[in-house]
């Protein structure tokens, strides 16, 4: 009889030990999921830099400072010097984003477009912008906005406003901003030859409108729709008596708009991942596209 009950003793000790065994591993592998489905910040560090449109540059600036506070361990640079620039400097693998205003296959061959990955962030409209010292101006036509950046209207009073020479402010060929117009608004014309700018800067021409008695260009929404920018001394143009806003960009009523393009050289991995992901998907980077005068994909009614 103490043998049997020996016995029983035994086999109640093991299956509690087996029970608490399973136990602990199912506890520990619980444990493990829940940290893999949720990455925390100290698993994104690294350094990155992007480099390429100025139009798309306040965008990628606010978002990079507002990534990196979330994640301390990343270090992303933001840099300019144009579309042409940043498609190039991705195409050689010098940098890890390449931005631009325009589709890689518009300024690389064939071959270096291919070896690109396009990840589309968002939208950024582009208006007409006049000297404050021009009057009686506020809306040109198609063909008169033409005319003017192909040279062949060049006073202020043939298209009804005051006797003031008109000067035109080009911007560099490796602009994709300059391409956009070109292709938008010009219809492929070529610009005739005005104040020359040495850099592609968006900020450079919004000073040299505001300073240049006659001038007029164009800039990127991102530099109109933000309260905070300096945009006295200018006047935002309508074009076919179409005003430049959000709305009439979305449902394709004002044609002169892009996407915004971050390149990749291959599919994007790691802290490139990571940050691109964030533009287009985190609730904190809507609110700083639309802060920062952009217009996000999701929000268009029309496509190209």
């Amino acid at each position: 009889m103490k043998t049997k009950k020996l016995r029983a003793a035994v086999l109640a000790l093991a299956v509690t030990a087996t029970t608490i065994l399973f136990a602990g591993c199912g506890a520990s592998t619980g444990s493990d999921t829940s940290q893999a489905a949720t990455p925390t910040a100290e698993n994104i560090s690294g350094s990155i830099t992007a480099a390429g449109s100025t139009a798309l540059q306040p965008l990628a600036d606010a978002a990079s400072k507002k990534f990196t506070d979330k994640n301390p361990d990343a270090t992303i640079t933001v840099q300019g010097g144009g579309s042409g620039t940043g498609l190039s400097q991705i195409a050689s693998g010098s940098i890890d984003i390449g931005d631009s205003d325009l589709a890689a296959e518009e300024k690389l061959s064939a071959d270096q477009a291919k070896a690109l990955v396009d990840h589309k962030v968002c939208v950024v409209a582009f208006g007409t912008i006049i000297n404050s010292k021009v009057t009686g101006v506020d809306n040109l036509t198609k063909k008169q906005l033409q005319d003017i950046f192909t040279g062949k209207i060049k006073n202020w009073k043939d298209v009804g406003g005051n006797d003031l020479e008109i000067h035109v402010v080009n911007r560099p060929a490796s602009s994709g901003t300059r391409a956009t117009f070109k292709k938008y608004a010009l219809d492929g014309m070529d610009e005739v030859q005005g104040v020359g700018l040495t850099e592609d800067s968006s900020g450079a021409v919004l000073k040299t409108v505001q300073t240049t008695d006659g001038s007029i260009s164009y800039l990127a929404s991102s530099y109109l729709w933000v309260s905070s920018n300096d945009v006295t001394g200018i006047k935002v143009l309508k074009l076919d008596g179409v005003e430049m806003k959000s709305d009439t960009v979305s449902s394709g009523k004002y044609p002169i708009w892009s996407y915004e393009h971050m390149y990749t050289k291959g599919e994007a991995s790691g802290l490139t991942k990571a940050f691109i992901d964030y533009l287009m998907n985190d609730k904190d980077a809507k609110t700083i596209m639309k802060d920062k005068g952009y217009i996000a994909i999701a929000d268009m009614k029309t496509s190209r």
